[in-house]
């Protein structure tokens, strides 16, 4: 496996614990991806979720970059609805400057949240239609460019001239169709919602226009996100897999909640209606588990699949040092 490996982390508060722990764990996580040389590190915006701790997304960017030395750091994303593109220019310029080179935006078009949240985040529904998250995107590019001639009248300091990477992030063909109509580079929420994956990507490729900015694509670049749950032997990682298990399985009962504790495999396979379970396994279709010949060879199979330029891994696990475990095997393939 030679393709570049990225890290997606929700700073998952899992059950018997509380969001401080999962805060410090993100960290421990994210010093240890950078030692087994991963790419990158992403944190996702999610609100209002018992279960998710990363929900002021440019903070804990910044809580990463700092406890880190070269791994790039950013958002996986920023969902831009909830928030105005200039304060996201304004934070997002911060952190460049602080940890040039270093800092990675993406952004989502979904809520992240539920709309009464989404209502109590910005107050008002009137910007959710695709032209204005276009315009939004496009706006918010602009403030890190330095104005043609005259000064801008609203400008975002730090931001200006700031060399920050934007992605488009989607479980969409809406979201390839922008990604590709922008120049930037797109990656695929398919950890969660795969359905659409091959005809994204298809899009994404066919229509990818080069935006002429400096330091801008010229070709795509695709990234495809993946559960793994790698352990010493296929019987291990299966058990610790039901942690997720149960957790889309909630998803489809309408249960939320902290990651709960694996259980055994066979309880697992009881749990919910044929229904629900086959909801659950579609959700959970670009998942890679196993000992690591087994994820090797699903990992493998996906990037041949979707010729991806890089994988970005999620791993829900319950117990910390397995997670750590989890993607030191990852490592240990990619460096093969």
């Amino acid at each position: 496996m030679n393709t570049p490996v990225s890290v997606l982390d929700l700073s998952l508060i899992v059950e018997g614990s509380n969001a401080a722990d999962a805060l410090r764990n993100s960290l421990d996580l994210a010093q240890h991806t950078e030692a087994l040389g991963y790419t990158r590190y992403w944190v996702a915006e999610h609100h209002n979720m018992d279960g998710v701790a990363s929900s002021a997304t440019s903070v804990l960017v910044g809580y990463l970059a700092a406890g880190t030395k070269t791994i790039r750091v950013g958002s996986g994303g920023v969902m831009l609805p909830n928030h105005a593109p200039l304060v996201i220019a304004e934070q997002f310029g911060t952190l460049a400057t602080l940890y040039p080179g270093r800092i990675d935006l993406g952004l989502g078009r979904a809520p992240g949240t539920d709309q009464m949240t989404m209502r109590a985040l910005r107050r008002s529904l009137t910007t959710q239609s695709e032209d204005d998250f276009i315009g939004d995107v496009i706006e918010l590019a602009e403030y890190f460019q330095p104005p043609p001639g005259e000064r801008r009248p609203v400008r975002a300091i730090p931001g200006i001239g700031c060399n920050v990477p934007i992605w488009l992030l989607g479980s969409s063909l809406y979201s390839a169709q922008v990604a590709a109509h922008l120049g930037y580079p797109f990656a695929f929420a398919s950890h969660f919602a795969p359905s659409m994956l091959m005809q994204a990507l298809a899009i994404y490729r066919a229509h990818f226009k080069p935006n002429g900015q400096p330091g801008a694509l010229t070709q795509p670049y695709a990234a495809v996100a993946v559960n793994v749950i790698a352990a010493d032997t296929d019987d291990e990682a299966q058990w610790r897999f039901t942690s997720l298990q149960q957790r889309f399985l909630g998803m489809q009962t309408g249960k939320r909640g902290p990651l709960p504790p694996p259980i055994p495999v066979a309880e697992m396979n009881a749990l919910g209606s044929p229904a629900e379970r086959a909801g659950m396994a579609q959700m959970l279709t670009v998942t890679a588990v196993g000992a690591p010949k087994t994820v090797n060879q699903q990992l493998n199979n996906l990037i041949a699949q979707t010729q991806t330029d890089e994988l970005i891994i999620a791993s829900a696990i319950h117990d910390h040092s397995a997670r750590k475990r989890s993607y030191a095997l990852v490592a240990s393939l990619a460096a093969r």
